[in-house]
């Protein structure tokens, strides 16, 4: 907006005020003029709006204060400075009434163009800051989709390659993903879980959940691959893959120098989600609620893709069979209030195996 061109409307009932008022102003601004409240409110609706009101506040029909009053009850014209006119000095009065400004009556010329400037120019800078700060928030969000852009295309380089060094597939990480919030998405009403399970928390789950088993590369492909069951000595050097992830997420954290929930999630995930509710799990034997929420959410997920999925090893189970040996793990392996949500949510699960089925050779 140019101030020198901005569009002042002056609203008086007496015709010799109105002479005196435009006088004072028309040199610098393009003037309008109402004599009552009605006849102001009806130029406010027309295009261009004038940028600033100056308004007796005695009107007959609608006086002052409604007309302010009015005017900031709408958002086309909520931003627009009301200056006062007063015979009898009310400021208080006037700026409950969103006035912008009081000038007493008789009007001086030097007060008004002073005050009628004043407040032009404040809102030809809000109006600046405004665009200056839509354009930093465009700007913001821009560059914070392509870091997420960028972060998502690490977290599945890295977790890819872990899973294709084994018998898994892309779609085994994509299917996870979508089980761990199906999860979550039932159980973020739930008493022991509702603090935890924020719409932004569950975003982090999902970003983190590809990363569970990234340890395993790390782990020699004479037992990674091993088709046969393992020794103990095997699977002692197997269960190191949780080890392995966890200290490749810890020391990401001590790189940055700080945290935040998708790494405590990718941390939690890889470390404990071969973690069993009765304490006979590992890398740590935790039990109940010692083990993390994430890695208890996992665990179910995790368990249940692995049974519907063929591998060299094992035929891929039904989809009933899975359920029905998760069901029965409830309590021993699994954290019983994520065996129900699993069991409420099932067709979802289905619909998710399917979606991202792997494709048959």
């Amino acid at each position: 907006m140019n101030v020198k061109k901005a569009i002042v409307l002056i609203v008086d009932e007496a015709a010799d005020n109105l002479i005196l008022l435009n006088g004072m102003l028309q040199d610098q601004y393009e003037v309008k003029l109402a004599n009552s409240g009605r006849a102001a409110l009806d130029i406010m609706q027309q295009v261009p709006r004038p940028h600033l009101v100056v308004v007796d506040d005695a009107l007959p029909d609608i006086d002052g204060y409604s007309v302010c009053q009015q005017l900031k009850s709408s958002p086309d014209t909520a931003d627009i400075p009301v200056i006062f006119l007063q015979t009898e000095r009310d400021e208080p009065r006037a700026f409950e009434h969103c006035g912008a400004d009081v000038v007493a009556k008789p009007v001086l010329a030097s007060v008004l163009r002073a005050r009628v400037d004043t407040h032009l120019q404040l809102r030809h800078a809000r109006e600046l800051l405004k665009q200056q700060r839509n354009l930093l928030e465009h700007v913001v969000e821009e560059v914070t989709l392509e870091l997420s852009q960028m972060l998502d295309a690490m977290i599945w380089a890295m977790a890819s390659l872990a899973e294709t060094r084994e018998y898994e597939t892309a779609n085994h990480l994509r299917r996870v993903q979508h089980y761990i919030v199906a999860l979550a998405r039932q159980l973020q009403p739930h008493k022991r879980f509702a603090e935890e399970l924020s719409d932004a928390n569950i975003k982090a789950l999902y970003k983190a959940a590809p990363l569970h088993d990234i340890g395993k590369v790390s782990i020699p492909d004479a037992i990674l691959l091993k088709p046969d069951r393992l020794t103990d000595e095997e699977f002692a050097v197997m269960k190191l893959h949780t080890v392995y992830g966890r200290d490749a997420i810890v020391n990401v954290e001590h790189h940055l120098g700080y945290t935040n929930t998708f790494l405590r999630y990718a941390r939690e995930i890889t470390y404990s989600h071969q973690e069993k509710y009765d304490g006979s799990g590992y890398p740590q034997g935790l039990a109940g609620d010692a083990i993390p929420m994430s890695a208890r959410l996992m665990a179910v997920a995790d368990v249940y893709d692995a049974l519907i999925s063929k591998r060299v090893y094992k035929p891929a189970f039904t989809h009933e069979t899975a359920m029905e040996m998760i069901r029965q793990g409830s309590g021993e392996h699994f954290d019983p209030d994520v065996v129900d949500a699993m069991l409420t949510v099932e067709e979802e699960f289905m619909s998710i195996a399917e979606r991202f089925s792997d494709p048959v050779n």
